[in-house]
Order: C-alpha cells, then sequence, then structure tokens
C-alpha cells in the first residue's frame, strides 16, 4: 500500500473565514454538480464500451470457453432450485415452532403449575419482539412533551448547543495559519487541512477532502472560479493536480464537501448531441477473423490513443502556478509536454485560454510565474531543458541546457531575474536569465553557480522570502538541509551549509516556508507524515542569520527540537495509562 504525502501548501493568516461553512445540497448544487459529474461519466462510458468489445472479440483459453451460455443456464436453474429449497425449509421452521408453542399452551391449561410455556429456561436468550421493553415498559401516566421547551425538567437545548459546540471546534482564529496536505494512504487519496497555531505550539486537522485520484501537487488562490474579475471577492480555494487530466479546484472554508467548486478539464458533452459512431471505437480494438480457431488468446482491447490539443490536457498535471498579479489567471504544466494558462473568470467548462505545445520535448516537471515579472514563466522539463518566456509571445523566450532532469524550479524573490534549478542527480544551479540563449534548441548557459546538494535527487527547493540568502532542500536521501547563499565582492556567491536534518518523513517531497514567519518550515514526504520545523531553535541557524532575524524581530531564546506533528491517537492513549 502506498502512504505518502506529495505536496503541502500554506494558506496565509487571515484568509481563511473564521466560521466555515457546512456543505448542503439544494437544486443548484445538484445541477452544478450534474454538470461536473457528466465528464467522468463520459470516461466510464467509454471504458465500459472497451470492456463490452473486449469480451465480445476475446475468448479463454484452450476449451474452457466453449459452451459458456449452456454452463450458465444451468447455474441460474440451480440457483431457483436452491432458493426454491431454501424458502421450504424455512417455511417447515415455522410450523414446527407454531406446533411446539400450541402443543405447550394446551399443556399449561391442563396443569396450572406448569410453567414449560414459558420457556423460562431460555428466557435470557429469547430476541425482543415487543416495542416497549425493558424496566420501564410497563409504567403508565408517564408524560410526553412534544417540545423539549415545554418539560420543566429540560432546561438545556441540546440540539442548539451541540451546533454552538462544533461552531467553536471549527473556529479559525485570524493568528491561526491553515495547511493543506496532498496525502495518499492506504490507496485514499485526500486534501488534510490543518491549523496551526504558532502561539501554542499547536497542529491538529481541521477537515479533509477526499480525491477521485493521486494528487501530485497543490497550489493556493484567492480567486472564485467562475466570478469575473470585477465583481470577484476574495476566497479561499485550493488548486489540485492528480495523476487524472483535470484541475479540481476546492474551497477550504466548506467542511465536507463532496465536490469541487471547479474542474479545469474536458467540457462535459452535450446530452442532446448525437452518440457517437461505434466504429470510432472499433477500430480502435483488434477485429476478430471469421476463421480463426476457437481456442484463442484473449486479447485486451487497445484504448484509443489521446493527443495532445490547445484545450485541456490529457495526462496528469505535474505543476501549478497563480499569478498573483493577475488573480485570474492559472498556469499548469503536464505529462502530456504542454502548459496550459487558464482564465478562472470564464466559466468552468471552458477550455484553456492559451496552450504553449513546443517548449519542451518531455515531460514538464515546473512551471512558475515570475514574482515581479507578471506575464514572464518560468519552466523545466525531463528534456533536460529551462526556459523563460512571456505568456504573450512564447516564441521570444530564452532557455538553457541543464546538466539532468529537472525537479523543481524557483525563481529569486530578492532578485527578480535570478532562478534556481533542483535536478535529479542532486546537484542545484542558479541561473540570470538575461544571460540565456534566444535559440529555439537551447544550449548550454553558465551557471551563476553550482552546487552538490544531496547524494540523490533534490526533490524540494524553498527560497526564503523573509530571510535574505536563506535556501532549503530536501531530497529523497531523507534529509533537509539549509543553506546560506552570500553574494561577494565581483559578483561571486559564497554557499556554505548552516544545518541538516532528518526529519524522520522519508524522502522528503515538500519542504516550504510559512509565508507570515520567517523560520517556520513545513516538511512532508514518503512516510506520509507532517513535520513543522521552527529553524530559530537550531544553533546553527541562529549563528549565521542571528543579526537578520533580530532585525525581523525574531525570538531567538527557544529551546528544544523545534518539532511539532500531530501526535497519534495510540500515543495519546499509551500516555493517559502511564
Amino acid at each position: 500500500m502506498t502512504s505518502l504525502i506529495s505536496a503541502v501548501s500554506w494558506i496565509p493568516r487571515g484568509a481563511a473565514q473564521q466560521h466555515p461553512s457546512k456543505y448542503t445540497i439544494d437544486e443548484a448544487e445538484l445541477e452544478r454538480v450534474g454538470r461536473l459529474a457528466q465528464i467522468r461519466l463520459d470516461d466510464a462510458k467509454l471504458e465500459l464500451e472497451l470492456a463490452k468489445i473486449a469480451a465480445g472479440n476475446g475468448e479463454p483459453e484452450g476449451e474452457e470457453g466453449e459452451g459458456d451460455e449452456d454452463n450458465w443456464e444451468d447455474e441460474s436453474k440451480e440457483e431457483d432450485k436452491m432458493d426454491e429449497d431454501e424458502s421450504e425449509d424455512t417455511e417447515m421452521q415455522d410450523a414446527e415452532a407454531a406446533a411446539r408453542k400450541a402443543a405447550l399452551t394446551i399443556k399449561a391449561a391442563a396443569d396450572p403449575d406448569d410453567l414449560s410455556a414459558y420457556n423460562l429456561d431460555n428466557y435470557d436468550e429469547e430476541e425482543s419482539k415487543g416495542a416497549a421493553m425493558g424496566a420501564f415498559s410497563n409504567i403508565k401516566g408517564l408524560t410526553y412533551y412534544g417540545d423539549a421547551k415545554d418539560d420543566p425538567y429540560v432546561t438545556l437545548d441540546s440540539k442548539q448547543e451541540d451546533e454552538d459546540l462544533e461552531r467553536e471546534e471549527l473556529e479559525i482564529l485570524p493568528t491561526d495559519n491553515l495547511l493543506v496536505v496532498a496525502k495518499t494512504e492506504d490507496d485514499v487519496s485526500q486534501l488534510e487541512v490543518y491549523v496551526y497555531d504558532e502561539s501554542e505550539e499547536n497542529l491538529y486537522v481541521h477537515h479533509d477532502l477526499l480525491l477521485p485520484a493521486m494528487p501530485l501537487c497543490l497550489e493556493w488562490l484567492d480567486f472564485c472560479p467562475g466570478k469575473s474579475t470585477e465583481g470577484s471577492g476574495k476566497g479561499n480555494f485550493v488548486a489540485v493536480g492528480t495523476l487524472d487530466p483535470e484541475i479540481e479546484i476546492w474551497s477550504l472554508d466548506v467542511v465536507d464537501g463532496l465536490y469541487p467548486d471547479a474542474i479545469l478539464g474536458p467540457a462535459p458533452a452535450d446530452k442532446l448531441a448525437p452518440a457517437p459512431a461505434p466504429s470510432s471505437i472499433t477500430d480502435a480494438t483488434p477485429a476478430s477473423s471469421e476463421g480463426s480457431s476457437k481456442k484463442k488468446k484473449k486479447k485486451k482491447p487497445k484504448k484509443p490513443k489521446v493527443v495532445a490539443n490547445a484545450e485541456y490536457h490529457v495526462d496528469s498535471i505535474l505543476s501549478l502556478s497563480w499569478n498573483r498579479s493577475h488573480r485570474n489567471l492559472l498556469a499548469s504544466s503536464s505529462a502530456d509536454k504542454t502548459i496550459k494558462l487558464w482564465d478562472l473568470s470564464r466559466p468552468t467548462s471552458s477550455p484553456a485560454l492559451r496552450s504553449f505545445d513546443s517548449l519542451h520535448s518531455d515531460k514538464i516537471q515546473a512551471v512558475q510565474w515570475n514574482p515581479k515579472e507578471s506575464t514572464v514563466l518560468l519552466s523545466g522539463s525531463w528534456d533536460g531543458s529551462v526556459r523563460v518566456f512571456d505568456s504573450r509571445a512564447p516564441d521570444g523566450g530564452v532557455g538553457t541546457k541543464v546538466i539532468s532532469d529537472v525537479e523543481c524550479l524557483r525563481w529569486d524573490p530578492w532578485e527578480p531575474s535570478t532562478f534556481l534549478v533542483s535536478m535529479e542527480n542532486g546537484h542545484v544551479q542558479a541561473y540570470d536569465s538575461r544571460n540565456l540563449s534566444s535559440s529555439k534548441t537551447p544550449t548550454a548557459s553558465q551557471a551563476l553557480w553550482t552546487l552538490s546538494a544531496h547524494d540523490a535527487s533534490v526533490s524540494s527547493l524553498e527560497i526564503n522570502p523573509k530571510l535574505k540568502g536563506c535556501v532549503v532542500t530536501g531530497g529523497t536521501d531523507n534529509v533537509v538541509k539549509v543553506w546560506n547563499v552570500e553574494e561577494q565582492q565581483g559578483g561571486k556567491r559564497n554557499i556554505s551549509l548552516v544545518t541538516s536534518r532528518d526529519l524522520g518523513v522519508g524522502k522528503v517531497f515538500s519542504a516550504s516556508f510559512c509565508p507570515d514567519d520567517a523560520t517556520t518550515l513545513a516538511v512532508a514526504g514518503s512516510k506520509a507524515n507532517l513535520q513543522i520545523w521552527d529553524l530559530a531553535t537550531n544553533p546553527g541557524v541562529r549563528s549565521v542569520f542571528g543579526d537578520r532575524l533580530k532585525a525581523l524581530g525574531k525570538d531567538l531564546t527557544k529551546q528544544g527540537s523545534g518539532l511539532i506533528s500531530v501526535q497519534d491517537e495510540d500515543e495519546d492513549t499509551e500516555g493517559e495509562d502511564d
């Protein structure tokens, strides 16, 4: 069974509603869900037709497949006969029980001292068939009140009390941070929404949302999908990329949600449109010849090959990036070798606004908007290339060839033209986009610096947006490392390791800084547990970044491990027993 956390995303303080709403189903919601469900229903119908064709064309091996229809008919007759026998046995047992009861009644009437009719020996084993059994079943005269408010002995409104208690438990304070965790455990995929209270060092799961497929990436956004940019207030949503080609957008202010607020993907099929010709599917399956032998191995039908198009993705979503300047724009990269640009203000069934299909020749692992230049995108692929381009004119972009497959990309928030690349071979490189080649076939460019960060793939990379020079890497070697990047005279960089630590999360798939605190880091990985690490408790961090942290007003007197996690119920029980 697979158990892991593939992605973690922070939600800034104050972005969530203080009192989240409960998911309700009304006519409008049923209609919306019907439109969303139609997308997956079309896929299910296609799978069903393929299965039917497979059953029609293929035959079992050997002679076992011959005469199957006769065997099915015989089996059905045998099942009917068994049902008839069972019903006759039941009627016979009921008749015998009634006869025994009548005999006991007659015997009791003849002999008043004989109590065998009451079957007192088996009294405790008999099932109760009465409507009111128990110690107070024969008491009469009890007063019944239709409304609990009319009962003088009932002084509390229990229902209102439960609602108030639930409202208090779900409350999110303005000082709380939320974290969204993409988790897969025992083949069940879900989003877990955590609440983190820094002042109390408290971390707990607030609610969760079930997903139809394994999540690969997350991106928080405050734009309400399907609403115009003028009339859209700020919300609290998360976009989820999964192994399926659709992008789901969920509201984090709704508890126990069943369906996402929007799905970016193929438009639902028109129910009034004519059904597709059967040949479109049968052409993709092997046809059986009339003269072929009955003893023939069953062949699996080939699925129709889906080709990448300009409207939506056709393969897994690997990366998402929300544009914080143009809040209605969302970029996505996919295993189908394309990058799509989505306008969230359009109806949720609308196709992609733009598609960039010729930038890379392999799966596009990462995409990210430039935080300063709001129209510029950065992308990295498994073809070993990195591209920087303006979304309005992608043909005029620049790029470079790197030394291994790209794992993560990050723009440097302190230098808008600089970005970092982490790779599968354990290296991290920094580039200045102004020095890259404009050739359509990228060539290797001179890196600003190269760091051998890990012994295995660097699967996570993060640049601290509040603490200049602080870079965090996480690898599949189970280690999280904190680096100090200092610029020296002449433009050279001095890179030093501040601290490294195995946090017990397995292979590190995500390491992300809190947007409201300079030293709070969320880390998760292949062991499906989340750790919050306060870097300020580490002596190495205090020594190297002490002056910069004091300038931010950070308290450096904290001691201890600095780790905060959700305690298991088993551990709580053991503590109580002790």
